[in-house]
């Protein structure tokens, strides 16, 4: 598979997780409770192995364009207040804090946009 192969495998992986966090953030905002592990650990997953691939794919480029360097950062910096969000709040079930968790949609969906920007304006 070549590199831009697997970065689009990698937003599509992403868009499925995402299509996960929105089902947990309407359960969270709409219910007023944490939604079931197995949907966060599901999600979780499957922006894990977009990330992996994302980065492996970016490694295989000969020039890693800015916007995928740009959607690496952004989707690690998304994956560490996931973490926190799992490991602090929803593993102990406590509820999970709006402000944070607002701020791990936008920034994901920040870098799931670069890139999209990066996989379908270079082909």
């Amino acid at each position: 598979m070549d590199a831009m192969s697997m970065l689009k495998v990698a937003l599509w992986l992403f868009l499925l997780a995402a299509a996960g966090g929105l089902l947990m953030a309407g359960i969270r905002f709409g219910a007023k409770r944490n939604p079931p592990a197995w949907i966060a650990y599901a999600h979780g997953l499957l922006a894990a192995a977009g990330l992996t691939l994302l980065i492996y794919g970016g490694l295989a480029l000969p020039t890693l364009p800015t916007p995928v360097f740009g959607a690496i950062w952004l989707l690690l910096i998304a994956a560490a207040a996931g973490s926190v969000l799992n490991l602090f709040y929803h593993w102990r079930q406590l509820p999970i804090p709006a402000g944070l968790t607002i701020a791990h949609i936008v920034v994901a969906l920040l870098g799931v946009a670069m890139l999209f920007v990066a996989v379908y304006r270079t082909g």
